[in-house]
């Protein structure tokens, strides 16, 4: 009898110490991966490098693609769907369309507006500027998310390097 409790004893702590093991171990959703891949992409565009671009268009939709979803909480799963469709279909764009600046260019406007949508839901692991750029777009204006204070516009490049203005720290 003593054996029998003692044995449904010790199963229930392997029980309970296997599950808090296996939580700990859950990996947590980050968008740190996807940020570095984006201002890359930003950084290629700023340097007027469509090569560049591409390349980093293609390993940020690379990492779209690989997000396991179940890391994200159910409550927060159907806005990051949202914001990973349309920013999957821009930053495949972007890649597909290495040599034509001007249209990565278009689909990095609305990327941006993307990124930025997913740092306010999710955060992000380092400190982030939203730039704005008024004259884009015929002067209806377009954002970008910036790791610096620093105005790099790469909407135009070294057209108007600098031309743009920091909004707010993410």
């Amino acid at each position: 009898m003593k054996n029998t409790i003692l044995s449904a004893i010790v199963m229930v702590f392997v029980m309970v110490s296997g599950n808090a093991q296996s939580k700990k171990t859950e990996a947590k959703f980050s968008t740190e991966q996807i940020v570095a891949n984006y201002l890359a992409l930003k950084n290629a565009l700023a340097k007027d490098d469509s090569s560049g671009a591409g390349k980093a268009g293609k390993a940020l939709y690379a990492t779209f693609k690989s997000v396991n979803v179940k890391s994200i909480s159910p409550k927060s799963k159907a806005a990051y769907l949202d914001i990973a469709d349309d920013a999957k279909e821009h930053a495949e764009h972007i890649g597909a369309n290495g040599g034509n600046i001007e249209h990565q260019r278009e689909h990095f406007a609305l990327l941006s507006k993307d990124i930025n949508d997913l740092i306010k839901t999710f955060g992000a692991a380092k400190t982030l500027y939203q730039d704005s750029c008024p004259m884009y777009d015929g002067g209806k204006g377009a954002i970008w998310i910036s790791e610096t204070k620093e105005i790099k516009n790469p909407y135009y490049g070294s057209k108007m390097l600098t031309c743009g203005s920091m909004k707010k720290q993410l």
